[in-house]
């Protein structure tokens, strides 16, 4: 198989894909006779030929994938007019303290918060798949400590926590957190990360 049909089955796959593939997943489409370092050459490749389309090929913490363009956004959601939900501040900025402190407790959220946490805001966060339990503080009560997920690495389109935006020195929390939070270029205004696929128009 020579390059250009390579590419595009690559590109077929990566188009047809409901979720992110890792280099593994794709090396089995060609039954193991690509090796690693081709395949990655290939998707850098793709990357480079999509960059002045709609679409654009990004690695994420799961693999790689196609998603929109943030400035498409406007045009996707005229496809599903119905409004996303709305995350509240408390719901983002517990999120935040989450992504940048973690593995954190409930009462550590609290002491940062200054306020009790609403055991709905954790399940929320559970429930969409960007913060889960990671073990126990060997503590009286051995309180759960939180930490984001592979899902929140995907839907803000990074590949580890250590692309979050540097938070400045001396910053307050969790306001500060909650506002570098906001600036990641795949976050909309309300708050609900959208990446979206071409097999997957929805707006999530």
């Amino acid at each position: 198989m020579n390059t250009l049909e390579a590419k595009r089955v690559l590109e077929t796959v990566l188009l047809c894909s409901h979720q992110p593939l890792t280099l593994r997943e794709l090396r089995a489409v060609f039954d193991g006779a690509l090796g690693a370092d081709t395949l990655k050459s290939l998707l850098l490749q793709l990357q480079q030929e999509w960059q002045q389309r709609g679409l654009e090929l990004v690695q994420v913490a799961s693999g790689w994938r196609f998603q929109s363009k943030p400035a498409m956004r406007a045009f996707l959601e005229r496809l599903q007019p119905e409004k996303s939900s709305r995350y509240s501040r408390a719901t983002l900025e517990t999120l935040a303290i989450i992504a940048y402190r973690q593995p954190v407790t409930r009462g550590d959220i609290e002491d940062i918060r200054g306020i009790v946490v609403n055991s709905a805001i954790i399940k929320q966060l559970e429930d969409r798949g960007w913060v889960e339990t990671i073990g126990h503080r060997e503590t009286a009560g051995r309180p759960a400590l939180l930490a984001t997920t592979r899902q929140f690495l995907d839907d803000l389109g990074l590949q580890s926590l250590s692309q979050l935006p540097v938070l400045e020195e001396g910053s307050s929390e969790p306001a500060a957190t909650l506002q570098v939070l906001q600036t990641l270029p795949s976050l909309p205004d309300d708050g609900l990360p959208t990446t979206t696929t071409p097999a997957s128009p929805q707006v999530h």
